[in-house]
Parts: C-alpha cells; structure tokens; sequence
C-alpha cells in the first residue's frame, strides 16, 4: 500500500460549447493537470474565479465524466482515458523502447467507491433539498448503501453525526431554510461524513459564510481530520486560510497548474510570478507591515478558455514573458525537493 491515497494523471476536462464537426468548440476547463495527495494530508487548491479548480475536484470524483487522464485511488485504477502516459512516483513517465508508454481504458463502476470519496459543496443552500428534512438529507447516503441495521440504528447515526458537526439532534426535524449558513453548511459535511469517508472534496466550503464563522468550520475540519484520519482536497479563494489549513498547496491558471509545494515553502519561497501575485494580495493585520508589502499587481485580463493562448497560459499577463513563453509550453520541473513549477523564466523570477 503506497502513501498516496489519490493520484491524478494527465486530467483533461474539456466542456462542449456550440460548433460542428472541425469548427466544434470547447472550454478547455482543465488541460493537462496531475497531483497526488498522501493519506491523512490536506492539498490545498488556489487560483482564480474559473480556473478550474472546482472542475478538477468534481472530474477527480467522476461527478464529471473525464474527457482525458488518469484517476488512481487507494492503488486502485478508477479511470484511464487509454491514451495518456503512465507516470512513475517521482513525476516523470514510464518509458517503452524509447516512448512514453501509455495506460490502457478504463472507466470503473462509482458506487463502491462513493462511500470513501465523498465532497462538501460550495453552496450550502444549493446543494441541499428544500422539500427534505435534515435526517432525511443526512440519512439518504445512508438508507443508499445500506449502512444501517435498523430503524432506531438509522436515527441514532443521524444524531450522532448531527451532534459531530456542532448541530442538536433535535435538527434533524427542521429544513434547510430554517438554518442560517454556517448552520447548513455543516449539514452538508453531515452528509458527507455519513458513509465513513477516507478522502473528502471540500469545494470552496467557507467562501458563502461570515468571517467568524469560516474559522469555526475550518477548525470542525482540521479536528474531524485528527480524529477520523481523513484526507482533504481543500479548494478555495482565500491563500491565508488554505495555508492554515494545508499540508502542500497547488496554484492553478486557465486550467494548467503552475506551482505545487509544501505550504510553507509555497507562501515564503514561491517561484512563479503568478504565485507571487497572489501571495502579495494577502492581506495582513500589523499595518506598519501592510504598507510595506509590495502588492504585485497584474495587467490585462484572463483569457477565454474556449480559445486559450499558446504556450504557456500566462504569458499574455506575465512581465517576463519572452518569445518562447508565446509558442512553448513550459515543462513541469522541479525547483527543489518537493518544490514544483512550470516556467520558462524562474531565473528571472527570482
């Protein structure tokens, strides 16, 4: 059994968007994206509105079907589109007699695998039935993989978990429009924790609440983590609170990942100029150190991903971006042990 819980390959999430035949078009959500996350860790996900962090977490899951890649969970194959290369640990590909050798279709049956893969929506409204009570929502996951022996074995595992989140059992009998946000939104991890998950998606869980009640949710998070062993893609907005919360951070662009290190390194070592940018909009409280934060801000607009620029995907907003960034992609390399990033210029960077 190897320490990585999931592994994603070469993940492609291409959406259909009007055209025919040779003139078809297609938002190219995610292009070419691979991480792996140990068992017990939290990788956190950051970037822009719309690129494509919360499509990476809904394809890792098959809620989308992938249009391309690999999915690996707990050493099982879960989907191989066929026609992308195997990876070693370290990264690279596997070589046959001088290519890259490629892995063969696969597309398994989900249901098995729903009771250990489970994902907290970003909406804590949406995502919830209004015409259900909240045992109801929380019992469904349960009643659907027969999870319990009976009756009164089914409402005792509602109150339980209800209980766990930091709600009253007497909850259970209520709606979701009785609750205020933070309060349905634990309903919503209820429910995920429902079937005993290993690894959960948390979609942007904190993004819709009040600040005070975004640090109450995420410590609920980091302590159901303790005490249940649990493994989170942590998706959000908010750099200050993914590296709280995160053991290694990834930083997405128009689809591509640009960085991926350990939290630390990430926030006081990054290399790429967009993980720069990022960092240098947090906000800080001493005000003396504030003012002397330079902000790095960025010019021009993020391209449409129906019609993404060559090369690499930042080069049209990057202030060192050279002839080669416009043609060629850079190559996923790594800066230094764990340390990983896909530019062309880094020695300029820094």
């Amino acid at each position: 059994m190897s320490d990585q819980l999931v592994k994603v390959e070469h993940l492609y999430q291409y959406f259909p968007a009007g055209g025919y035949g040779k003139n078809k078009k297609y938002v190219k959500a995610v292009d070419d994206v691979s991480f792996f996350i140990n068992r017990g860790e939290t990788l956190g996900l950051v970037g822009e509105s719309g690129c494509g962090k919360t499509t990476t977490g809904r394809t890792l899951l098959r809620l989308y079907e992938p249009t391309k890649g690999r999915i690996i969970y707990d050493d099982k194959l879960l989907f191989d589109s066929g026609d992308v290369p195997l990876m070693n640990g370290d990264g690279s590909e596997v070589m046959e007699n001088g290519k890259p050798k490629l892995g063969q279709k696969t597309a398994v049956n989900m249901k098995p695998y729903r009771r250990e893969m489970q994902i907290v929506f970003q909406d804590p409204y949406a995502s919830l039935d209004p015409r259900m009570t909240v045992g109801d929502i929380v019992g469904e996951a349960i009643d659907i993989h027969h999870l319990a022996a009976s009756k009164q074995d089914r409402y005792d595992k509602i109150q339980q978990l209800l209980v766990r989140v930091g709600l009253n059992s007497e909850h259970a009998n209520r709606y979701p429009h009785e609750f205020s946000g933070g309060q349905r939104q634990r309903v919503g991890i209820a429910r995920a924790l429902a079937v005993d998950p290993k690894f959960i998606v948390c979609d942007e869980p904190i993004s819709a609440l009040d600040v005070s009640i975004q640090a109450q949710v995420v410590n609920m998070f980091e302590d159901l983590q303790a005490q249940m062993g649990l493994t989170y893609l942590f998706i959000a907005h908010d750099l200050s609170v993914v590296k709280h919360i995160s053991n290694r951070i990834g930083v997405m662009y128009l689809g591509n990942m640009v960085e991926l290190a350990d939290s630390y390194e990430l926030i006081f070592h990054s290399v790429h100029p967009y993980t720069k940018s990022l960092i240098s909009a947090i906000p800080i409280a001493d005000p003396k150190k504030a003012r002397e934060n330079k902000r790095i801000v960025l010019e021009g607009d993020v391209p449409s991903p129906l019609n993404p620029p060559a090369g690499c995907r930042f080069s049209t907003r990057c202030p060192y971006a050279t002839e080669q960034c416009c043609v060629e992609t850079p190559k996923w390399q790594e800066v230094s042990k764990g340390h990983y990033a896909a530019c062309h210029n880094l020695d300029k960077v820094n």
